[in-house]
This record gives C-alpha cells, sequence and structure tokens, in this order.
C-alpha cells in the first residue's frame, strides 16, 4: 500500500464525515419546522456509509483491502412524528382523535448532538491518521537525504 493509498483513505474519511455532519446540522436546524415542500413535517435524516469500491478494490478483494468509504446514501427516519398539543398553532390537526395536536419533526436534539460529537471524532481520527502518514512521508524523505 502507497503513502498516497493512505491520504486517499483518509481523505474519503474526511469528506463521509463532514456530509454526516452537514446532514445532522440540517437535522438541527430543521427540529421545529411543521410544514415543508413535500407536505407535513420536516423528517430526520441520516448517512448511511459504505466501502468504496472499484474495479482496482474488486481485485483486490481477497486481499481484503479497503479503500476508503463513501455515502451510500441518505436516508429519511421513519419514526413517527411528536405530537404537541398547541390547538392555537396553525398547522394543528383539525379534526379527529388528535384534534388540536401538531405534528413536529422526529428529529431528538439530544441524538444529534450525540451523532455530531461522534462524526467530530471520526473526522478528527482522519486528519491524525493524515498527519502521521505525511509525517512518516517526510521522515523517509529525510532518511533518503542522508
Amino acid at each position: 500500500m502507497s503513502i498516497f493509498t493512505t491520504f486517499r483513505i483518509s481523505a474519503s474519511g474526511l469528506s463521509a464525515e463532514r456530509m454526516r455532519m452537514d446532514v445532522i446540522a440540517d437535522n438541527i436546524s430543521n427540529a421545529e419546522t411543521t410544514r415543508t415542500s413535500q407536505g407535513g413535517p420536516y423528517r430526520r435524516k441520516m448517512v448511511v456509509f459504505s466501502p468504496y469500491r472499484s474495479f482496482e478494490n474488486t481485485l483486490k478483494k481477497e486481499l481484503a483491502i479497503q479503500q476508503g468509504v463513501k455515502v451510500e446514501k441518505i436516508v429519511e427516519d421513519k419514526s413517527p412524528f411528536k405530537l404537541v398539543y398547541n390547538p392555537d398553532h396553525p398547522d394543528a390537526i383539525q379534526e379527529g382523535v388528535q384534534k388540536g395536536y401538531v405534528r413536529l419533526p422526529n428529529v431528538d436534539i439530544v441524538k444529534e448532538m450525540v451523532d455530531m460529537i461522534s462524526a467530530t471524532r471520526g473526522y478528527e481520527a482522519n486528519i491524525t491518521a493524515l498527519n502521521s502518514a505525511k509525517s512518516m512521508a517526510l521522515k523517509a524523505l529525510e532518511i533518503g537525504r542522508g
């Protein structure tokens, strides 16, 4: 494995964690959004990672060499919306058993903050790996100088 492969792996991790942090920030900013363009409250989104696969990686599959991670897709959380009684709200349910209740997004701020800390730690770990690889490459160059 070359030093550039190490850089590519760390860079893919940085990209994936940055995307995860962007989605978490979007969730937090829409935690109180009761009306979206699709209709209804905002639905929490989650990032799904997968190993980066290329033709080269497929050939190396027998060697069990993984060459990074990528964002496979962003999915919506299908958990139920929160219901809060607020009959004066413009989006309150007007009829039925849930009359007077407002459907709020299924975003839990505490869960989002825990996910944000996890994404930040993953980002920091990739930066540490990148810096370590860079340091090793520089030390190898120094050895070559004599």
